[in-house]
This record gives structure tokens, sequence and C-alpha cells, in this order.
């Protein structure tokens, strides 16, 4: 009886994954370049009223950063201790949340000042960071999201699924019309996943972005998407460019 309770069980997942509508598939079409720092590691970024916001990693070199978008100049930046390595960034009920990777601790700033307020313990390693304006959004490079409160407490996880099956390594968080987008990292893919369900919904094929010419051996994968009144911005770590793009449906 139990094995056939677990075969009907089974049949039913399937069924579910089956009947889901297929992810759509997007390429991306850049709009217009900006110079991007080359020896910014981008984990974080996002713009708020207006301005574009960078965390950036790598030990000895991690910093939070505001950033000129035409130019490239940082306008600010805090450096952080080397003992940190800084992950994904955000702003949220007017502060800075900034995670680290394996130290599992968590920086808060006066997004204003972008003085020091508060750091937190944080239970799992620190990947993307994002918010729908009501919760924190972290990624752990698992196949989970985790919806935080504003004292990273958990209010509720989900996971994020392509076709039935889990995806793992989500990165770089960003919030864009009531979806999570997500680098996949060490890939050029994004997805873009329903927070409820954690279902894909969709995937951006970014292969390419970077041309070939602009590359050197230190430039890394792509990492960094942010919006700014509907446009889409992605960039990567150590990439000489910042740039603006429409998606196309493949």
């Amino acid at each position: 009886m139990k094995r056939f309770v677990l075969s009907v069980a089974a049949s039913l997942l399937c069924l579910a994954a089956c009947s889901a509508p297929a992810p759509r598939q997007y390429s991306v079409k850049v709009v217009r370049e900006y110079p991007h720092d080359v020896h910014a590691y981008t984990q974080g970024l996002f713009f708020e009223d207006g301005q574009l916001y960078e965390s950036t990693g790598q030990t000895g070199r991690s910093s939070f950063r505001k950033v000129d978008l035409q130019t490239g100049k940082v306008l600010r930046k805090l450096d952080f201790n080397r003992k940190y390595f800084g992950e994904g960034s955000v702003i949220f009920d007017g502060k800075v949340y900034m995670l680290t990777w394996t130290s599992k601790v968590a920086f808060v700033y006066d997004a204003s000042t972008l003085e020091y307020i508060k750091s937190y313990s944080y239970p799992r390693e620190g990947w993307g960071l994002t918010t729908d304006g009501k919760n924190l959004i972290a990624s752990d490079g698992s196949s989970a999201l985790y919806f935080l409160d504003g004292e990273f407490r958990l209010q509720k996880s989900v996971k994020v699924t392509l076709n039935g099956k889990p995806v793992r390594y989500l990165n770089e968080l960003e919030w864009v019309d009531g979806r999570i987008w997500a680098n996949i990292y060490t890939t050029d893919t994004i997805v873009i996943i329903n927070p409820s369900s954690g279902a894909v919904e969709g995937v951006v094929d970014c292969s390419g972005l970077l041309p070939q010419k602009l590359r050197t051996r230190d430039t890394d994968v792509l990492n960094g998407i942010a919006v700014l009144d509907g446009r889409i911005f992605l960039t990567g770590k150590n990439w000489p460019r910042l740039y603006e793009v429409e998606l196309k449906e493949k």
C-alpha cells in the first residue's frame, strides 16, 4: 500500500511539473554601454532613487560604493576589513544591508550617510540580496531563496525549480516587476523566478554580452543586475563595461 501511495504521489508531482508552462526563453540586445571599474569584483548592483550602488568582493578588496552611472566614477566608498569577503547588498527601509560570504556576519548602514549602524550574526553563506519592499530576499548558492525581516529573521524560504528540477548556484538577485531575477553563478544565464512558487518562468541567455576583445585574464563571470525605471542593466565581475539591455524573446 505504501509503495502504491508513493507511486501516486510521484505521478502527481510529475503531472504538476509537466502541466506547468514552459519557461520563456530570452536573449539580450545591448541598448547602451557605460564604463565600469575593471577592478570591481561585482557582488551586488542596484539603483535607489536613481542612484547606482555596488558592492564588491575579494579578500582585502571588498567595498560598498556609490557610483556615477555615466562615468563609472566611484563617488563614495566604504572599504571593509580584509577578513571580510563582501557579497550582495540592497537598500531596505532606509538602510544599506550587505552580506559577507563565509564570515557569518551581515552589516547595516544608514542609507543617506553610509554610517555604520549594526552588524548581525548570519547563519549561512551570504551570496545575493534584494528586496520586494516588505522583506529582504537572500541567496546562499543553493536552490533556496530566503525571505528575511530587517533583523535577518527568517520569514519563509522557497526552493527554485526549472521544469520541476532544483536550480542551484543562485547568486546576485534583483526584484523586477514582481519577479526575482537571479544570476546563475559561473554561467551566462539569468533566471526569472516566481517568488511564491519558486518556479522559473523565464531564462535569459546573456552569452556574448561582453565581447571577447574586452576580456582579459582577470575578467570573471556575469554577475550584477540592476533596474532603473524599467530599464535593465547588467555587468560582471571585473568587467570594463556595464550594459543597458533589452530582452528579446526567442
